[in-house]
């Protein structure tokens, strides 16, 4: 059975608590919304993710997208559930309040979005690729074009997409082959064929605006040459309502593994309108500004799967009577105990919680910089934030989903043969979550990106405010009086120590050789991920710790919880760095020793 209710105590946790300090709070924009205002919005959010979003997963898996004649159908409930969502604001939650948002911060908005990942992923898709739309528009394009489309975006009524992928090219998108024509009243004709484009269409809105890559004709070869054209299925007419149709149309939907209730289409544009997102030729720095959004959304998706995993894995294993526990029997008023007094079961359910509650509090300092950027006042905080934002999209993006894929697997190893059947509904957490480490870039891709592009920008500036925010932890916390403290600070100095060693050896022997840092690239991500998660972890040790030494009253079972799951991090989890800096350290000899013919 899935088993979902938001962990709202951890949750105000990492928004009111764990990063008091850091650098990135504090901001004028966000003064109105007081901790309660918040704490109100999580508790509305978990109502609709339980009550509308949850009862639809299993039942939309089963019936997926139906494709009938050109037009794409959304499982049964899906429209009700979408005219709730809208009407309730959500998809206008974090939007500009200029364009009809509410405007509250990015880091309510992750915890939200974290929600529906967890209860539907594939409803996720619908509003998440909506909101990355409206953000390409509002950074690059015209204000005609964000008068005449971004208040139907933010309110819901519209939604959208971005279409890169054609058949031949995936990740290399300099080989891309739609055209853009001209036209005399500044418009383009816009044709060629996209696949893989999620949300591409459906009946959830009644016009679907396509942000779509293309070349113009005198474009130069590679991708220097892209340019980004909003195409709307419907041109709008003078009243803003959908009017004619624009030489837009599904030619077919995906048959996937996962993910079935997200319409994920094949679409043909037939020199359809379009005009133009940005300058020239530099179509793909403007839809980077929704890919790196929807990288940190990916992100949040693996992080839903894996708390929605735990937490039907707990149900479980507290239910299912098999064996009796190692030390003796536990429950001897039945014919067995329950499988949650056994080790190796212990060993996936801490895993699983300890990835989770990492990946939230990671995604939440991300989340604090990423409106530290858009609306600090401070020229030297909003560089600072968009370094961090910089160097730990890729972790995000592809930590989190790797994690979430693992926690799916382990929860149907927790069931047991039970899991791997339908009835149960974790099999299918194991299907929805394995596109997350493919989509948006490979983590391959993340890790490339990472090493090749992140780490030596501006001389490693990129750098500086993960470095120093551990190291300063680090060396405020000395040498704790309190022995657990003490070893999760030696963990940590530890796990960075690798992660410095390892940083040097990839800024060396990658500018002799680009094949070493490539080589080196996935471990070096990991490795970060697991500092950065560490830093975090340490942090709400050290305020668990304090708050049980004043009394913690109610919370003292949170907090107590929070020091256990910490101590299971520091000894199960963060020990991987050792291995992580080995590989590294190993170079690429044996990684590239054979010929591609002896494969």
């Amino acid at each position: 059975m899935q088993t979902y209710d938001a962990p709202l105590r951890d949750m105000r946790f990492v928004l009111h608590e764990l990063f008091e300090g850091d650098g990135f709070g504090g901001l004028k924009a966000h003064e109105e919304f007081t901790p309660d205002l918040l704490d109100a919005v999580l508790e509305e959010a978990n109502k609709l993710a339980k009550d509308v979003l949850l009862p639809l997963n299993a039942s939309g898996d089963i019936e997926g997208c139906h494709y009938e004649n050109g037009v794409v159908r959304t499982p049964q409930g899906f429209r009700q559930a979408y005219d709730t969502f809208r009407e309730g604001g959500w998809t206008a939650l974090a939007s500009d309040p200029e364009w009809g948002g509410q405007g509250l911060p990015e880091t309510v908005n992750k915890l939200v979005e974290e929600m529906i990942c967890s209860t539907n992923l594939s409803f996720s898709l619908y509003p998440g690729l909506t909101h990355g739309a409206t953000t390409a528009i509002e950074g690059h394009a015209t204000d005609a074009l964000k008068q005449a489309y971004l208040p139907k975006m933010v309110s819901g009524e519209w939604s959208g997409t971005m279409c890169l992928t054609e058949s031949h090219c995936g990740t290399d998108l300099g080989l891309l082959r739609t055209k853009a024509e001209p036209q005399a009243d500044g418009s383009y004709k816009v044709t060629g064929s996209k696949i893989f484009i999620s949300a591409g269409d459906h009946d959830l809105t009644s016009n679907v605006i396509h942000l779509v890559l293309a070349r113009l004709p005198d474009a130069p070869k590679g991708v220097k040459g892209i340019s980004l054209f909003l195409v709307p299925k419907f041109l709008p007419k003078d009243d803003g309502t959908p009017g004619p149709s624009n030489g837009v149309s599904v030619a077919a939907i995906e048959h996937k593994m996962g993910m079935k209730a997200s319409a994920t289409c094949q679409m043909n544009f037939d020199e359809a309108t379009g005009w133009i997102v940005g300058e020239p030729n530099k179509g793909l720095a403007a839809m980077f500004t929704m890919m790196n959004t929807e990288r940190v959304s990916v992100g949040v998706q693996g992080l839903g799967i894996n708390e929605i995993a735990y937490q039907s894995a707990v149900a479980y294993a507290k239910d299912r009577l098999q064996g009796r526990s190692l030390s003796g029997p536990k429950r001897p008023d039945l014919p067995a105990d329950p499988i949650i007094v056994h080790p190796d079961v212990r060993r996936m359910l801490m895993t699983m919680r300890a990835y989770a509650e990492g990946c939230r509090a990671l995604g939440q300092w991300c989340a604090r910089a990423l409106d530290a950027e858009k609306h600090s006042d401070d020229p030297e905080v909003k560089q600072r934030a968009t370094d961090f934002i910089a160097l730990m999209t890729p972790v995000v993006k592809a930590l989190f989903t790797d994690f979430g894929s693992e926690a799916a697997n382990l929860a149907v190893q927790t069931y047991g043969g039970h899991g791997y059947i339908r009835e149960h509904g974790v099999e299918q957490f194991v299907r929805d979550s394995r596109i997350a480490q493919i989509y948006e870039g490979t983590n391959g891709v993340q890790a490339l990106d990472l090493v090749g592009r992140k780490l030596p920008a501006n001389m490693g500036r990129n750098l500086r405010p993960f470095f120093h925010a551990v190291s300063n932890l680090i060396e405020e916390m000395g040498a704790p009086e309190d022995k657990a403290l003490k070893a999760f600070t030696g963990g940590l100095q530890q796990a960075f120590g690798a992660l410095q060693l390892a940083t040097g050896m990839i800024a060396q022997k990658g500018l002799k050789d680009p094949e070493e840092a490539g080589a080196a690239a996935t471990d070096y991500l990991r490795l970060m991920g697991l500092v950065g998660i560490g830093y975090t972890f340490l942090k709400a040790a050290t305020i668990a710790t304090a708050r049980l030494a004043e009394g913690a009253g109610e919370d003292a079972g949170f907090y107590k919880a929070k020091l256990a799951t910490a101590s299971f991090f520091f000894d199960r989890i963060l020990p991987q760095a050792t291995a992580m800096f080995l590989a590294i350290k190993s170079g690429k000899r044996s990684l590239m020793a054979l010929d591609a013919d002896a494969f």
